[in-house]
């Protein structure tokens, strides 16, 4: 069967670097987010309850309400042991340095440094819709070669971690074990699952999915625990159902997935800004004394942020009307550009009417020609197929995977043969993804390689 990832990327993902640079993905989103949950209850603890036990002990049942709040779908080890070990490391180390700060500085000096944090969070909450991750790409990692080395370290790094906690409706692919039934009725399973992405297996490898019979009824599991039981005959009649609420049920990771997007959203930015300040802190320590700088570094770091949430609203894609779409192609400004492409997929426009249209196949800007791609994926002018085809080749995966969903979207089936290069040659996991998903769009299977 076709594997993605193929043996280019499943290869190396066993070495140390993917496990190391993958762990970081866990490391800034829930890891950061737990510690600073943990560091902000310590801080309420001792500066505005004085260290009351009562209010301590409150904590302690927070704290073991998550605990069983992140096992709710059943117990995991490894999710487990970041509410075990994590909040408790960090609440009695951070209870111990306020000791030591009331000491070396009384009183309030220290909200000095928390009111820009506040203040900040108050102003990007403004900013908050369903195109900010992307807008937030396109504006500071897209349009320079240090962003540009972020958004692909990102890419080719956290894939992998991700499926841990993935449900199996949300993974790509999943494997299959069938027991205990009629050669007629195997048959007929395997190519019902492989049409939902199962790969069957064989040998004693524990499967996602594993159906065995008894009587009438099919019985199926998951690693090894029972799922649910139903009526082979309502099985074949309505597959589809039943697949779908097999991964729910089989789903043991919800709360924690939420968690994580949740800490990512918060918990990376509050890590950078105080990577940023202890840096910032330290390189002014060998001119003023600590405490004037740590004062000077949340000013830096406050306007600087400032600075940049001020450019991110400035370059954000806007409302264009339809009737201005032709001039805004035309733009000086790459961002007024892509502003209007966005419009024009959202509206699924035309986009070879556009005068501008040859210009901006060529563009420099990787957001441009992300956004192009996407686009072609509602042409209906047979024209900019050749063109589309181009993107596969493009320098940057986005792109790539850009070209693969709007060929699946197209439905061209000729797009077959050249997809499936672009998995065989390809070692960016993320762009076998997406070349994956077009395969199927085009009505491809999984079927036994010859």
């Amino acid at each position: 069967y076709l594997p993605i990832p193929n043996q280019q990327v499943s290869n190396q993902l066993h070495s140390f670097r993917p496990a190391f640079n993958g762990g970081l993905f866990f490391t800034f989103s829930i890891g950061a987010g737990i510690s600073f949950l943990s560091l902000a209850m310590a801080w309420i603890w001792d500066r505005l309850f004085s260290r009351e036990k009562n209010v301590l002990y409150l904590f302690s049942l927070l704290w073991v309400g998550c605990f069983f709040a992140a096992n709710f779908y059943g117990f995991k080890i490894l999710v487990t042991l970041y509410f075990l070990i994590v909040p408790p490391a960090v609440f009695a180390a951070a209870a111990a340095c306020m000791t030591r700060l009331k000491k070396n500085a009384p009183g309030a000096k220290e909200t000095i440094h928390i009111i820009p944090v506040i203040v900040l969070a108050l102003i990007l909450s403004w900013q908050i819709n369903s195109s900010l991750f992307t807008d937030f790409r396109d504006i500071f990692l897209f349009s320079n070669p240090v962003g540009a080395k972020v958004n692909k370290f990102y890419y080719r790094y956290t894939l992998f971690p991700a499926e841990a906690f993935k449900s199996l409706n949300q993974k790509l692919l999943k494997t299959s074990q069938i027991e205990k039934l009629k050669p007629a009725q195997t048959l007929a399973l395997e190519t019902i699952l492989l049409a939902y992405d199962y790969i069957p297996v064989t040998g004693n490898m524990t499967a996602d999915l594993s159906i065995a019979a008894v009587d009438e009824n099919l019985i199926f599991k998951n690693q090894d625990s029972v799922i649910f039981q139903v009526d082979s005959r309502d099985f074949f009649a309505n597959p589809a159902k039943f697949i779908r609420e097999f991964g729910e049920k089989s789903d043991a990771y919800p709360i924690f997935r939420q968690i994580t997007f949740l800490s990512l959203f918060i918990g990376l930015p509050l890590a950078v800004y105080v990577i940023a300040h202890g840096l910032i802190t330290l390189m002014l320590s060998i001119f003023f004394t600590l405490k004037k700088s740590t004062i000077i570094a949340s000013a830096i770091c406050f306007i600087l942020c400032l600075f940049l949430v001020i450019s991110f609203q400035f370059n954000r894609s806007r409302n264009i009307p339809e009737n201005y779409l032709a001039d805004a192609l035309n733009s000086d400004r790459w961002q007024q550009r892509v502003a209007a492409l966005k419009i024009i997929d959202e509206k699924r426009l035309e986009i070879k009417k556009f005068q501008a249209y040859p210009d901006l196949l060529t563009s420099p800007h990787i957001a441009e020609r992300y956004w192009m791609a996407r686009t072609l994926a509602n042409s209906r002018n047979p024209e900019t197929y050749n063109d589309l085809m181009r993107y596969l080749k493009d320098a940057h995966p986005n792109v790539v995977s850009m070209a693969l969903y709007a060929l699946g979207k197209r439905g061209n089936r000729q797009a077959t043969e050249n997809i499936m290069q672009v998995i065989e040659s390809s070692d960016d996991w993320y762009t076998q993804g997406y070349a994956y998903k077009a395969l199927r769009s085009l009505g491809w299977r999984q079927k036994k390689l010859n």
